[in-house]
């Protein structure tokens, strides 16, 4: 913890103080408990991170705290929420709104769903300012500018005439920072702020939080499951599981000697950025990708506009039983490749060779018997499956429109939910029965029905709490192992990368800079973009499964400083 944090909340009154706060599904009795008497403060100054699992309330809780709760769906059915000494719960409607924005605000998970795609995103900044003050339209437009500036914006005059789907990610989530904190709240709320970017992203969002926390001396309230960014940025830690509240501490107190067991599963579950040795594989190649091009025209009413080339002279192979990485930012070209493996995407030119065939340039009624041969799990399984069909029916439809009759083809669904741990009878349920890291198995599943010889996992571990997503990764290198398929694994999380890769492959703009062993990779990186996307990963100098600063175990297997 911060010294200087520590002395500032030894005898100040906290921003946020929380007691005893209940929230019950609505309508229904107390035992309805989403959240049952939780407590915890937030001080000035300092950073305050929720962790737990999903489901586990914290979001609940940061909502209940905004005056977010839907009347008709959840409830705050006892407690106190007092921010700066006024209580939250007893507040109007009215009050509600005046509170929000100026003296406590929130940073949504996803930015592309948090803005109005149809309205410029000064505008939106404006509105802000529009309801909450008196300024002139000509004093509000310079204030938008100076703060799009303050978070280091490139250009603000255009971003300010912008829509958000001009804008990339990271840019579309300084413009929700913007509106957040453009009237300088005593509170910030940030609801899984950087869950979906990439590290070098991740790292420059965490930064300017920081940067803006420190020039305002505001509490900051960070909701998140990813523990290298705890590690990173927290002052103070509250672990909820099931909507209480299991331990509270500081950093240094939870990360390195969590006393609750289910602290402690949290924290041995993030994978280590030090990967292990691996044997080398030696299974026959049924991958080999060679020259891959892909190039986007944009089209114009008046001609031809710009090339884009996302993949350029890609090539990469992959054996029997191996794990294959491709990491790099995004934009870097590596959901790309995998589309256009998968053949989602036509290339424009080079060669995808499965064993000895080459599918690149196959299409309809050629290309059909080779997708048997290739499957691919995406990011977000509840989007992959679909809500009216029963899993079991989905796990087949591949195997039906390949001939295999219906009994077969039900047995053959058994035995792989069994194969990714769970039950037969679960096949007659449907994808909403399920929890998150359920039906990413389920997804699995279903890609492994048709007995692929390459599987591929495109983030399909990004948006998983981290116990969720070490027992997939466990669940596909098991599959590795018992059926041989070969795996490509797409991935911005160097972490989930050293943990179950056998060799990687560092994309940058559409090339690859860098590829080789993961071990080797991660530990004696050639280039400066690898060096730089190691350096950007959250947490980088902590061994969680070890509860001990990684620094020595970085220097043991010569990690880069």
């Amino acid at each position: 913890m911060n010294q200087d944090t520590i002395k500032n909340t030894e005898n100040a009154e906290p921003v946020l103080r929380v007691r005893e706060l209940s929230v019950r599904v609505a309508g229904a009795g107390p035992e309805r408990r989403v959240v049952n008497n939780i407590s915890f403060d937030v001080f000035a100054g300092e950073t305050l991170c929720v962790v737990g699992e999903s489901g586990s309330g914290k979001s609940v809780s940061s909502y209940t705290v905004m005056g977010l709760l839907g009347e008709d769906s959840l409830q705050a059915c006892s407690g106190s929420i007092m921010l700066d000494g006024e209580d939250v719960l007893q507040a109007t409607t009215k009050r509600l709104r005046e509170l929000r924005a100026t003296r406590m605000s929130m940073i949504f998970q996803e930015p592309m769903t948090a803005l109005n795609p149809v309205q410029k995103v000064g505008s939106q900044i404006d509105e802000v300012l529009r309801i909450h003050s008196t300024m002139s339209a000509k004093q509000r437009r310079q204030a938008v500018l100076l703060m799009l500036e303050s978070v280091h914006m490139p250009d603000p005059e255009r971003i300010y005439d912008a829509y958000p789907h001009q804008l990339s990610g990271g840019q579309r989530q300084r413009v929700v920072i913007c509106m957040a904190l453009i009237l300088q709240p005593r509170l910030l709320i940030a609801d899984e702020p950087t869950t979906a970017l990439d590290v070098t992203t991740q790292k420059q969002i965490l930064l300017l939080i920081r940067e803006l926390q420190i020039k305002n001396n505001m509490a900051v309230l960070f909701i998140t499951h990813d523990f290298g960014v705890v590690a990173e940025i927290a002052d103070r830690i509250v672990v909820m599981n099931k909507g209480e509240v299991m331990e509270t501490g500081t950093r240094d107190v939870i990360l390195r000697n969590p006393k609750h067991p289910y602290s402690r599963m949290l924290v041995s579950s993030v994978p280590s950025l030090v990967p292990k040795q691996r044997e080398q594989n030696e299974g026959e190649k049924v991958l080999d990708v060679s020259g891959l091009v892909k190039t986007y025209s944009e089209k114009r009413f008046w001609g031809t506009g710009r090339h884009i080339t996302a993949a350029n002279n890609i090539n990469l192979t992959l054996s029997r039983g191996e794990i294959v990485g491709i990491v790099g930012e995004s934009g870097s070209g590596k959901s790309t490749v995998a589309r256009c493996i998968v053949r989602l995407l036509q290339p424009s030119s080079g060669h995808i060779h499965i064993k000895d065939r080459d599918i690149a340039q196959l299409s309809g009624s050629q290309l059909r018997p080779m997708r048997q041969r290739i499957q691919i799990v995406f990011q977000d399984p509840y989007r992959s499956l679909n809500p009216r069909m029963t899993v079991g029916d989905s796990i087949i439809e591949g195997l039906l429109n390949f001939g295999v009759s219906k009994d077969v083809a039900m047995d053959r669904a058994a035995a792989l939910m069994q194969l990714v741990g769970l039950t037969k009878e679960a096949l007659q349920r449907y994808p909403h029965q399920f929890s998150g890291g359920q039906r990413q198995r389920i997804c699995i599943a279903r890609a492994l029905a048709l007995e692929p010889d390459i599987l591929v996992a495109d983030e399909a571990v990004s948006a998983l709490d981290v116990s969720v997503q070490a027992q997939v990764l466990a669940l596909l290198d098991e599959v590795r192992e018992r059926t041989g398929v070969g795996v490509l694994f797409i991935t911005h999380d160097l972490r989930v990368a050293a943990q179950i890769c056998d060799a990687i492959i560092v994309m940058q703009q559409g090339k690859i800079v860098e590829s080789g062993k993961a071990h080797t990779v991660l530990t004696a990186p050639t280039q400066a973009y690898t060096r730089a996307l190691i350096d950007a990963a959250p947490g980088r100098h902590w061994d969680f499964q070890n509860f001990r600063a990684m620094s020595e175990a970085g220097e043991q297997a010569g990690l880069p400083a």
